[in-house]
């Protein structure tokens, strides 16, 4: 009897192994994804101080009202009526840029005291101000562009300032924007500095946003951009300018009790809520100033230069060999700037 012979198994083609092994490479990153982000700790970082024992001579502390909260705690800096500048004048509430505080315009304040009172207060839950985490408020979040609106508004009624000339940087400016469209009649002017109203940036589903994942994956990003002076360095147009002090204020926050959960909070919102420029800016009759860095490595020059012409009532001003944070790189020529359109107001 003759042997049976069976036909040779097929072998296995080398595109087949290539794609089981993708398929499990594919598998483990899934599962890297899924799990790696949950082994970042959420407990909040320890910091050795309160705002309180953060803060320095200068510093004031006053509360305003925001529903679902015992109140939030408002830390600002105060400068005038100062010199000649009359009682009567319109006073200047000054707002940073994301993740800046109120000493960014600490060289600033003291030039505009001669013009009028003037105040920068650190946003929530930037610099020293109150970081309410979720458990600490309920109802509206206090870190929305709308709750930005309400704290200034709460800010200029606290301190008895019935209107003011808002002075911007950055993502500040949409907040002025948004308060000059929401109560007119408490704004007498506009000077927006290197003004970021709109960010161009991926949004996502609400469900994805919170996911624990994508939580603490904002959370190490809060905890990274906090604790450095990447975003300062970045705003300064000649790094060599920026002090010991500039660096030491840049992250004065990082002194506080759960200054990393607040931040991650905002983080988590800016996933779903890009920051928008209302398209009703043409109805702002308010007098505008708009100061241009031609260096600014943040906005670019041609930003600003579009809000300017949808601005009716805008002057704009370039600032040379400056960067993003001009108030504070290059405060000279910002008040030589504004103090120029004040008079030009006067004399009108």
């Amino acid at each position: 009897m003759a042997p049976i012979t069976r036909p040779p198994r097929p072998r296995r083609g080398p595109l087949r192994r290539i794609g089981r092994a993708l398929a499990v490479l594919l598998l483990l990153g899934i599962a890297a994804a899924a799990l790696l982000p949950l082994l970042i700790p959420t407990k909040p970082l320890a910091v050795e101080s309160t705002a309180q024992e953060a803060a320095t001579e200068e510093s004031r502390f006053l509360e305003i009202p925001f529903p679902g909260t015992d109140g939030l705690r408002i830390h600002y800096l105060a400068e005038g009526p100062a010199g000649d500048a009359p009682a009567s004048a319109p006073g200047f509430l000054l707002l940073h840029g994301f993740t800046f505080n109120a000493f960014t315009w600490r060289e600033l304040l003291p030039e505009l005291a001669a013009h009028g009172r003037a105040v920068a207060y650190d946003q929530v839950p930037y610099g020293l101000s109150a970081k309410p985490t979720a458990a600490e408020w309920s109802g509206p979040s206090p870190f929305t562009p709308e709750a930005a609106v309400d704290h200034l508004l709460a800010v200029q009624e606290a301190l008895g300032m019935e209107r003011t000339v808002l002075v911007a940087n950055s993502v500040g400016s949409a907040i002025a924007l948004n308060a000059t469209l929401r109560a007119p009649g408490r704004v007498a002017g506009l000077v927006l500095i290197n003004p970021k109203s709109v960010v161009n940036r991926p949004t996502l589903p609400q469900w994805l946003a919170e996911t624990p994942q994508l939580y603490r994956l904002g959370l190490w990003g809060s905890r990274w951009l906090g604790q450095s002076t990447a975003l300062l360095e970045a705003s300064y147009h000649d790094e060599s300018r920026i002090t010991a002090a500039d660096r030491r204020f840049a992250t004065l926050h990082a002194r506080t009790p759960g200054w990393d959960l607040a931040w991650a909070q905002v983080m988590q919102r800016a996933l779903t809520n890009p920051l928008e420029r209302s398209e009703d800016v043409d109805r702002i009759e308010a007098p505008v100033l708009i100061l241009v860095s031609e260096q600014d490595e943040i906005v670019p020059p041609e930003d600003p230069r579009g809000l300017a012409e949808a601005l009716p009532r805008s002057r704009l001003v370039t600032l040379e060999d400056c960067g993003h944070a001009a108030q504070q790189e290059c405060p000279g020529q910002v008040h030589e700037a504004i103090a120029a359109w004040l008079a030009e107001r006067r004399a009108q």
